[in-house]
């Protein structure tokens, strides 16, 4: 059988805002924006390329906005991924990498070289360089 994580719900504050900043800052695909009721909205958004999407919304979560930490992205060049998201506005770290535990800056090669964000609520981004996968 097999186990496919494919919905993390992450907690935000206000859904317009973290939409906006997901889709047109980060690049992610608004797949359902859904207002059920008065008190319970889902908004579901696909970073481009993966199979698992987040989840935002009211009445969805009992976590305080911006309690999502250590969430982390994928992609095969992690230079180009920070110039994307800096030329979209996003605040992000300078490249790093680990030496005996400690974060250094610069690039440390596949699987070790990383940046950081956060959305507007402070739930914490990693975006990690893997090799490219068939």
């Amino acid at each position: 059988m097999d186990w496919k994580l494919e919905v993390i719900a992450v907690p935000v504050a206000d859904v317009d805002r973290a939409k906006r900043f997901y889709s047109e800052q980060v690049g992610f695909v608004v797949d359902v924006d859904r207002q059920i009721s008065a008190t319970f909205r889902v908004v579901q958004l696909t970073p481009p390329g993966s199979a698992c999407s987040i989840t935002i919304g009211t009445g969805l979560s009992t976590m305080p906005p911006g309690s999502m930490q250590g969430l982390q992205l994928c992609v095969n060049d992690i230079t180009a991924a920070r110039d994307e998201l800096v030329a979209r506005g996003v605040e992000v770290s300078p490249i790093q990498h680990f030496e005996d535990g400690v974060q250094v800056e610069g690039p440390g090669g596949e699987w070790n070289s990383y940046l950081f964000f956060s959305d507007p609520d402070g739930n914490g981004w990693a975006v990690q360089q893997a090799p490219a996968r068939d």
